[in-house]
């Protein structure tokens, strides 16, 4: 079978759920016994988000790979349950680098270089590169909207595909928005036929229209929608909003959207295999009413979005626990010694995660003293577990002048200090230590209790470590090195052995959690929040 190309576009705004549709698609066809992938193309100039603050683009995704990426693809690994590369992100700044590169080599022979059509030939060959990898489904997001001039190139490339393959080898679907008009109380098709047109104008005839909306799709819009958009009946596709995020798969699988899929393209497998994602929804939509709540301390959190992958495993603990997770943002700037406990009651469990500079720091401190003294259940999370070490030096072995040496190079106490391989590097974009990495976990650690097994592989994002001149000292007060690279050189977890449940980990673990399997820190995270409250 030769491989079938899905492209998602989106149009009238933003937000509309371009991503849930392509991953929740990615799903349904994955049930159906395919070899699915899904990459996404985002217009913007960075070379990827990894420069970016969290406020402008949410949360940096990072891959096995080590590719830094949009949170997109988190939502992509969460519902198709497969690892993605850094083949799956790929921004405008990444083309035209690649593009530039090769005119500076001399590659194009002396030619004009130019985005047609050597921006799209670019752009085609991250298409067509899954080919190789032998997937039957390649699904591709653009990101923005149509008629962004950012986008356009990557509108054209998606069109030049369109005619270099059959036409049952590739399908168009377009994300738009249908406005609920309370004044006159009916639903508006108008912002949907301008998007269509729109992307008609730049060569694209969509085959499927999802139709975003807060109400229910009468007949007769659905029909108009078709009349006017030169599409059938059953391509137009309702998209309400569900209960739980990871119901859209099954509600779109009920609206027919898979079928219409496979019949485009001629995709024989059309019975579902959805069993297992119906038996985990009905187990959430049956989860008792008790809530825990968890607090996610940190220093972006009026953009609920640079913590989505932290909040979603946070949730994924909850359904394995059978409780409801309320998750509440508190900023670390705020929180003072005088005021933790203040701050923090009424917390069943408290995440300090991952960021970067001094702002919140101290906050971020105070804060896990206090759930240590108080035996509140504790995550630390990448900058989280420096912050972890940087309390325990201060507060429990009374050392002074402590801190990372990244707030303070200068201090007389630098429990966490800068990586060897760091030292003297400029350039910030895509230099840390990204990635997967192994880690040996300690017999009888809680550590090794939560994951079950000796050996772990988890993801990376940071460029200062834990100092192992400190390792004795600490250890000897209960501070336990549970966690280190094979070699023993790294130190990638960290646990308080008295006290119910206070752990710390140098990685990301909330990249690589699923609705279906939860990732261990949080499931005992939440585990224990629950036992206690």
């Amino acid at each position: 079978m030769s491989t079938k190309y899905v492209f998602v576009t989106g149009g009238v705004v933003s937000g509309l759920g371009k991503g849930i549709t392509a991953a929740s698609l990615g799903r349904l066809l994955k049930n159906r016994g395919y070899k699915v992938t899904i990459q996404k193309f985002d217009p913007y100039i960075n070379v990827d988000p990894g420069t970016m603050s969290p406020y402008e683009h949410g949360e940096v995704f990072v891959t096995d790979d080590g590719a830094e990426t949009d949170l997109d693809l988190g939502h992509y690994e969460r519902f198709i349950d497969e690892n993605l590369t850094q083949n799956s992100s790929i921004t405008s700044g990444k083309i035209y680098q690649s593009v530039i590169n090769r005119e500076r080599r001399g590659d194009y022979l002396g030619k004009t270089v130019q985005v047609i059509p050597h921006i799209t030939n670019e752009i085609k060959k991250n298409i067509y590169s899954f080919e190789e990898k032998g997937m039957d489904v390649v699904i591709t997001e653009i990101g923005g909207t149509v008629g962004d001039i950012e986008g356009l190139a990557f509108i054209e490339a998606i069109r030049q595909v369109g005619l270099e393959k059959k036409p049952e080898d590739v399908i168009f679907i377009h994300v738009t928005l249908l406005p609920y008009i309370a004044g006159s109380n009916e639903l508006k098709s108008k912002p949907t036929q301008h998007s269509v047109k729109e992307l008609q104008s730049l060569g694209i005839k969509p085959d499927v229209l999802v139709c975003r909306t807060e109400q229910e799709m009468p007949e007769n819009i659905r029909q108009k929608i078709a009349l006017f958009c030169n599409v059938r009946t059953e391509c137009v596709i309702q998209n309400l909003t569900a209960d739980n995020l990871y119901a859209v798969p099954l509600m779109l699988e009920d609206e027919g959207l898979a079928n219409v899929v496979c019949d485009h393209l001629h995709l024989n497998k059309k019975d579902p295999n959805n069993k297992e994602w119906e038996k985990m929804i009905s187990n959430i939509r049956n989860i008792k009413d008790e809530t825990v709540t968890i607090a996610i301390v940190g220093k972006y959190v009026q953009l609920e979005d640079s913590y989505l992958s932290v909040a979603e495993s946070l949730q994924h603990a909850g359904f394995a626990n059978n409780v409801k997770v309320k998750v509440k943002y508190i900023d670390s700037e705020i929180i003072t010694e005088n005021n933790a406990s203040e701050i923090l009651k009424d917390i069943h469990g408290i995440v300090v995660p991952g960021g970067f500079g001094n702002r919140g720091i101290e906050g971020k401190v105070h804060a896990i003293k206090y759930v240590r003294e108080n035996k509140i259940p504790f995550l630390g999370i990448c900058l989280g577990m420096q912050m972890t070490v940087v309390e325990f030096a201060r507060n429990v072995l009374k050392l002074k002048d402590v801190n990372s040496a990244e707030f303070n190079e200068n201090c007389t106490n630098p429990v966490i200090h800068i990586m060897d391989d760091q030292i003297g590097i400029g350039n910030k974009g895509g230099t840390m230590r990204l990635g997967a990495y192994p880690c040996i976990l300690k017999e009888g650690s809680l550590a090794r209790k939560l994951y079950g097994k000796e050996e772990i592989s988890e993801r990376h994002r940071h460029r200062f470590e834990y100092n192992n001149k400190y390792k004795e000292e600490l250890e000897s007060k209960g501070l336990i090195c549970s966690g280190t690279s094979p070699d023993g050189t790294l130190v990638e977890i960290v646990e308080y052995s008295n006290h119910p449940f206070f752990i710390a980990g140098q990685f990301h673990p909330e990249f690589k959690s699923r609705p279906n399997k939860p990732q261990p820190l949080f499931v005992g995270l939440v585990k224990a929040a629950k036992e206690l409250q």
